[in-house]
């Protein structure tokens, strides 16, 4: 929800130009890129859980201040949400592969096709709830997702390094 609707927020709540809310989803999108890099070795030192469980609840407190920050809070905000949340890509990804030893193209394939699948399919409710309510609406809403994460706790444990 973040990523695609991002610039259409900025542009209904702070009346940026379409260009500058662009150069603000590239800053996100930057800071995503930058914390996958950096969650694969952290999890290596650290264990894959940790990383997850940072990751996914970790950005909690960030989001949901969200809706409620300036422009400049705003950009901070989800520059902090996207280096956390995205420290889990690869972490997740090796976890479930030391779960299925031998099966890696599988969970690899299912992986990628359920994750984006799956975003693919969010993004157009989320789109719709936007078209009946608001874009404010809905990153309000979505401002509580990431307290999901406390299903982490259900996740088998992993093998021994």
């Amino acid at each position: 929800g973040l990523s695609s609707f991002y610039t259409f927020y900025l542009i209904d709540k702070f009346g940026l130009s379409v260009q500058s809310a662009q150069v603000h989803l590239f800053v996100f999108l930057l800071a995503s890129a930058l914390g996958t890099l950096v969650g694969g070795p952290l999890g290596d030192r650290i264990g894959r859980k940790p990383v997850i469980w940072f990751s996914i609840l970790g950005v909690a407190p960030f989001a949901l201040l969200l809706p409620h920050a300036n422009l400049f809070w705003t950009t901070a905000l989800t520059i902090v949400i996207g280096l956390v949340f995205s420290s889990a890509f690869s972490a997740i990804l090796v976890y479930a592969q030391e779960l299925m030893p031998g099966q890696v193209g599988m969970v690899s394939g299912l992986f990628f096709g359920f994750a984006f699948g799956m975003g693919g399919l969010g993004a157009a409710a989320l789109g719709l709830l936007a078209d009946h309510t608001s874009i404010d609406f809905v990153y309000r809403a979505i401002a509580y997702l990431p307290l999901l994460g406390i299903v982490a706790a259900l996740l088998p444990r992993g093998r021994s390094r």
